[in-house]
């Protein structure tokens, strides 16, 4: 179905409005898995071992923008689709608007080696039996869920 230009306009405009007042984010993570390894990263701007991953950019669908983030972030890039394991709501002292899609990704291939930049401090692989002491909650929770067989929360 075809819009006229004075529907789009009209719907771009309330798009806004509704994204202004509600100020939603989307977020996206993904969990990079080699048998019973996950690889975890340390941020520079946040404390502990997290999954890679970042925001969803307009025009982007939050596949893409994880497929996007992990290559960034560890310089791995998924073969093939990345299954979602589930939607999450994060609610922290900074917002209670974010949510996040965990994407998980079985088969990779190394497009460059990993290398340390300003935002990504460290990046390695780890067996899920031996997570670092301070990997994230959120990490260690759904690492728990996707390869321990956890039930999920709804909460990130």
């Amino acid at each position: 179905m075809q819009l006229t230009t004075w529907q789009k306009l009209r719907t771009r405009a309330y798009l806004f409005a509704v994204g202004t007042h509600r100020r939603m984010t989307l977020g996206v993570r993904v969990m990079l898995i080699d048998g019973q390894r996950v690889f975890l990263i340390r941020h520079s701007y946040l404390p502990g071992w997290h999954l890679p991953g970042g925001g969803v950019e307009p025009g982007e669908t939050a596949a893409a923008a994880g497929a996007r983030e992990l290559f960034e972030e560890t310089g791995y890039a998924p073969v093939g689709a990345m299954p979602l394991f589930g939607l999450f709501h994060q609610d922290n002292s900074v917002t209670n608007r974010d949510h996040v899609a965990l994407y998980t990704c079985r088969e990779f291939s190394v497009r460059r080696p990993f290398r340390a930049s300003f935002e990504i401090l460290a990046g390695d692989w780890f067996d899920i039996k031996g997570l670092p002491d301070d990997t994230a909650d959120a990490a260690a929770r759904r690492i728990g869920e996707v390869l321990g067989g956890h039930l999920p929360s709804p909460h990130w």
